[in-house]
């Protein structure tokens, strides 16, 4: 199923820090630890804030999708398993009006995994395979720092769409017993996007290369508009000289709180 753009009107105020300057820093600071907690909330110290000094724009949302399930797990880790090259996620989240970071804020996130397939709905991208209904789906608590850090893979691709990955922040959610999340407010809807250099070089390799559907540019893209960090591009370190070693990848979202 083909996602269709939002309006260009802005539903919900959402920045992102986007000079320059405060990506390299963010490049740099950002350091995702080698292993990952498995608690809901991110280590305070597997990142550094995002600078006092950053400066914040304004940023339309993006489209949330068909693939969206409610009532996922709060987890750092949502492999499950799922064969990939690592992927570090490190995504601070401020306040549009300050840039002050946000701890406790839920940084959820979806995608499909390397054959292009979304849990939930496997085979709608034309393989087989099985499904849990929850895999590579999930989120964790924002640390004091303001950061949420999410091992994942990198994501695959399927018809009509670039390679991205879904994003919600939610403040004030309640977490349940079985290890989910209820109640909160929404606070910002989007995707997060990968340079197209880095996406060639892990699409050429197994298990992506076995993707049998054509993949999407960014440029070919209908929904991202090629705003760089403003619409979700995301800063990637490679974890080491070969694209099978995985990357970290970061950005800041800015919210109205």
């Amino acid at each position: 199923m083909t996602e269709t753009p939002m309006n260009d009107t802005v539903t919900r105020r959402t920045v992102l820090v986007a000079t320059a300057a405060t990506a390299a820093t963010l490049a740099v600071g950002a350091t995702v630890a080698a292993t990952t907690p498995t608690a809901g909330t991110a280590d305070a110290s597997d990142t550094v804030p995002v600078a006092a000094a950053a400066v914040c724009t304004l940023t339309k949302e993006m489209t949330e999708g068909p693939y969206y399930l409610d009532g996922q797990y709060v987890r750092a880790d949502i492999t499950e398993g799922k064969t990939g090259f690592p992927l570090k996620l490190a995504l601070t989240v401020v306040d549009d009006d300050t840039c002050a970071t946000i701890s406790n804020a839920l940084v959820e996130i979806w995608h499909c995994d390397a054959l292009g397939e979304y849990s939930g709905y496997v085979g709608n991208n034309g393989h087989d395979e099985p499904d849990s209904g929850t895999f590579l789906r999930g989120g964790v608590l924002t640390n004091s720092s303001g950061v949420a850090n999410i091992t994942t893979v990198y994501p695959g691709w399927y018809r009509g769409r670039c390679v991205h990955i879904h994003v919600k922040v939610h403040v004030g959610v309640t977490l349940t017993s079985d290890g989910s999340f209820t109640g909160g407010t929404e606070l910002h809807t989007g995707q997060l996007f990968f340079d197209e250099t880095v996406t060639a070089k892990v699409g050429a390799l197994s298990p992506y290369s076995a993707n049998t559907v054509t993949r999407t540019t960014l440029a070919q893209d209908g929904i991202y508009d090629d705003g760089g960090a403003a619409s979700g591009l995301l800063t990637l370190t490679a974890l080491g000289s070969s694209p099978t070693s995985g990357y970290t990848g970061t950005l800041t979202l800015g919210v109205e709180n």
